[in-house]
């Protein structure tokens, strides 16, 4: 379906590498700040950047079993686009009626020869075992990034024989693709330390995971090459330093999992970065962290300055929640965003966008954030001050 040679091309492009972007002409704002959270009412915020526009699609935003997608052209400012896509397409395989409304989750669109792809989560209606959670991905495409998307295939892009949840995709620059999900904690009890702990203290009988796993897709992304990798988890040993962070969820009282979800991959230096949430994503502990590796399969290393963005509520600040990011770049491509969901004491359990700026310096990943205080637009953006 795509020559080599073109995938090649857009691969490069969708590196990690910022492309410098034209500013288009007009676009003015009134000031030269922004303030997080932004009126956006999104779970897993998904941004991409298209011909001078950013688009963002997500969980929720008023969509009606299916996704609803906003457009910026600074990051900040954003109008609805409706909703782009609807789960009763000639090709849908979900089924709208099952828990959670279908579960229509984690949205991510790519670019690739001109056309857009949507990568989803949803339960999917062959279901012989009547699972609570029948979770799988499917890929929509488009000719526009505001739609209408129609699934590829009246079915999902593979059966793992589990329910699978968030997918992300990265675009190597040899040309190749990988899927990248999370295996669901439904019905995967899983043995450790922390589960030792929580049934010694009356806590909990047993301890659900879910797990990171990757695969290399087929270019036409009807399926998948090879068997699915596991790549992340939530620590064994409680004197694994990732240990702490990563099972507050269990040692709060809020659930009894532990979740490794929300992955989002990029590569910078020949070195492949993983960045991750853990922790009950509808609680106040949910937090992202990163794992790096030599190889898009891995094996990935944890970083030792995890998490690297959390809850503020215990310094003081009004932030809980914050997980399940995507990256995004400045207008001219000088500054990397992390944007993410979270919530604010006064948007109680909503999940809204916040975007604060992100680094890779030396094998190191910092998000300067959580911030709701005034912070400079994101570079390349034109202020009513520049243009006077």
């Amino acid at each position: 379906m795509k020559k080599s040679l073109l995938l090649f091309l857009v691969c490069t492009a969708l590196s990690w590498r910022p492309v410098a972007a034209q500013t288009a002409p007009g676009v003015a704002t009134a000031k030269a700040t922004f303030s997080n959270p932004l009126p956006v009412q999104f779970g897993d915020p998904y941004v991409l950047y298209t011909k001078g526009t950013y688009y963002m699609y997500g969980t929720g935003g008023g969509a009606e079993k299916g996704f609803a997608a906003y457009s910026s052209k600074d990051l900040v400012n954003w109008k609805s686009e409706g909703q782009v896509y609807f789960h009763d397409n000639p090709n849908g395989w979900s089924d709208p009626a099952a828990a959670w409304d279908g579960a229509y989750w984690a949205p991510e669109v790519y670019e690739v020869q001109g056309k857009y792809y949507l990568f989803y989560s949803a339960q999917w209606k062959r279901n012989p075992a009547k699972e609570a959670e029948n979770f799988r991905i499917g890929v929509a495409v488009a000719d526009k990034p505001a739609g209408p998307f129609v699934d590829v295939a009246a079915k999902p892009v593979f059966d793992p024989g589990y329910p699978i949840i968030d997918a992300n995709v990265f675009f190597d620059t040899d040309g190749k693709a990988y899927l990248y999900y999370s295996r669901a904690a439904y019905k995967h009890p899983v043995e450790s330390e922390v589960a030792d702990m929580a049934r010694k203290k009356g806590w909990y009988k047993e301890i659900e995971e879910s797990w990171v796993y990757g695969v290399e897709l087929k270019t036409d992304f009807s399926g998948v090459i090879g068997q699915p990798v596991l790549l992340l988890r939530p620590p064994v040993r409680l004197s694994d330093k990732q240990a702490e962070w990563e099972s507050r969820s269990v040692t709060a009282r809020e659930v009894n999992r532990r979740w490794t979800e929300g992955s989002v991959t990029f590569k910078k230096d020949n070195t492949y970065y993983m960045m991750y949430s853990a922790n009950h994503f509808g609680g106040a502990h949910y937090a992202i962290g990163y794992a790096t590796s030599s190889s898009p399969l891995g094996p990935y290393q944890k970083a030792a300055n995890n998490p690297v963005l959390q809850k503020n509520t215990d310094k003081g600040g009004p932030v809980s929640g914050t997980g399940h990011n995507s990256i995004a770049y400045s207008p001219d491509g000088k500054e990397m965003f992390c944007v993410y969901h979270g919530r604010t004491a006064k948007t109680g359990e909503e999940r809204v966008v916040f975007i604060d700026r992100m680094q890779v310096k030396n094998g190191k990943i910092t998000v300067f954030g959580p911030t709701t205080t005034p912070q400079k637009l994101p570079s390349g953006v034109p202020t009513a001050a520049a243009n006077d």
